[in-house]
């Protein structure tokens, strides 16, 4: 998800100043104290004068998030599932290359309503591409000029590797002269980073006649 703020924390005995981070599968309180709170494991979700209360057996976590508390309980409530956060919209044109599963092909398909694309072609507002082995960052490069001026490439790589990592792609995407804006949760094996070009370097699309 993606959240995160400086705020005050009480859980139990325990209160101080901290960070608060909303993430995928967790809540995290770091800070005079610390605290996790797996989401799946929350029994009440409640915000109330600027104060976001998050029971689970371990306790109750209460951040004073000020007027965010009710963004966050929202979200925590209604989370956003992994084809939103990657900003899969109908009418979007869709590649998506290589190793990817059906299940994911299928999904896309269905919120695009349309069958991806298993070829970037000029034009695209997203192209997924699936990063396997050491070197397969120089793809990056060749996707560039698939993508529209505001499009974006989301290279999705194995999570726990020193040789095919976040920062390994970040590099690559750097010397194809792109910029990262985003990291989420692809799945429990995989992230992914939104790459994009620099708005300074975009030139305009050519009007449709």
């Amino acid at each position: 998800m993606g959240r995160e703020a400086v705020c005050r924390g009480r859980l139990g005995r325990e209160s101080g100043e901290g960070k608060a981070l909303l993430e995928t599968d967790e809540v995290l309180f770091r800070g005079e104290f610390r605290a996790k709170v797996p989401l799946r494991e929350l029994s009440l979700v409640e915000a109330k004068r600027g104060v976001l209360s998050l029971t689970w057996p371990g306790g109750t976590l209460a951040l004073a998030l000020g007027p965010a508390a009710e963004k966050w309980a929202d979200a925590i409530r209604n989370p956003k599932s992994v084809l939103e956060k990657l900003g899969v919209k109908p009418g979007l044109k869709v590649a998506a290359l290589g190793g990817f599963d059906a299940g994911f092909t299928r999904d896309l398909a269905r919120s695009l309503g349309v069958k991806p694309l298993a070829r970037a072609a000029k034009g695209c507002d997203l192209v997924f591409a699936r990063l396997e082995k050491p070197g397969d960052e120089v793809k990056l490069a060749k996707l560039v000029p698939a993508i529209a001026p505001a499009g974006a490439v989301w290279a999705v790589y194995p999570k726990g590797r020193r040789d095919l990592s976040e920062d390994t792609v970040r590099a690559a995407a750097k010397r194809a002269g792109l910029v990262d804006i985003k990291v989420v949760r692809f799945s429990a094996e995989l992230g992914a980073l939104k790459l994009v070009i620099p708005k300074a370097e975009r030139k305009p699309a050519r009007m449709r006649a």
